[in-house]
């Protein structure tokens, strides 16, 4: 029996793939501003062994793990170094590629940029539109996490002592203090995509649901990530 720890549950659990003998895992890759850092290696290792564990009992592994080449830390960088967006991920992405190869960490099944996939955050975001978890402000269209009650049950945060502005965008407008951003609208210099509710940019939440909706589907085995991801980033894509 093969028991693997449960992010939620908060201990291990028996594993049991959904369809016998296919394993489905997204493991939530970097945001290619800068170079590769310890973190990123020791999370890339990590997982890259679990998937060779499965790959050695017999199993076929799908493996998706992204690249993040738009965000607020992309459009910050790229304006210091006098760069389009695009140019900044095109020359960091490589590198992570050297490092990983060199750490014997195998290239993913999928490497999917979120850039890619504005279509499909579109479409995310008016699927949630349409069920009532969304609202829009002045700066962009947000989630209502009051309208998900399990908001918060993943990461076991003690809302009260969090301090707002570390992972969660600030505004005073907002019906809920961690309500998230789904789609920012555009500002002067940043890239922007068309959508129904006007020109923008995707949050970083969506992209990754985006990304494993389009490539493993509504439901696969296994989400992985860096521990510092697990609140806001995994705690909102259990929300999205």
């Amino acid at each position: 029996m093969l028991k693997i720890y449960d992010s939620k549950l908060k201990k291990k659990v028996e594993f049991k793939p959904l369809k016998k003998g296919e394993i489905k895992m997204y493991v939530c890759g970097p945001t290619v501003y800068d170079k590769a850092h310890l973190g990123h290696g020791r999370s890339a290792v990590s997982f890259d062994v679990i998937r060779k564990y499965f790959e050695y009992k017999g199993n076929k592994v799908l493996f998706v793990s992204n690249y993040t080449d738009i965000d607020d830390k992309m459009i910050n960088r790229a304006k210091e170094a006098g760069v389009s967006i695009s140019a900044l991920a095109n020359e960091i992405i490589p590198e992570y590629e050297k490092d990983y190869s060199a750490l014997g960490v195998l290239a993913p099944t999928i490497q999917p940029r979120a850039t890619n996939h504005i279509k499909e955050i579109v479409k995310l975001i008016e699927l949630l539109e349409n069920k009532g978890y969304t609202y829009v402000l002045d700066d962009g269209v947000y989630f209502d996490v009051s309208k998900f009650k399990e908001y918060g049950r993943l990461s076991g945060q003690n809302f009260d002592d969090l301090k707002m502005g570390a992972r969660i965008d600030v505004n005073d407008k907002k019906r809920n203090a961690y309500d998230f951003v789904l789609w920012k609208f555009k500002k002067e210099g940043e890239p922007f995509w068309a959508s129904p509710w006007g020109e923008g940019r995707p949050g970083w939440h969506i992209e990754c649901s985006a990304m494993t909706w389009k490539h493993l589907g509504e439901k696969f085995d296994i989400h992985g990530g860096g521990l510092d991801l697990k609140f806001p980033h995994h705690e909102c894509e259990v929300a999205q």
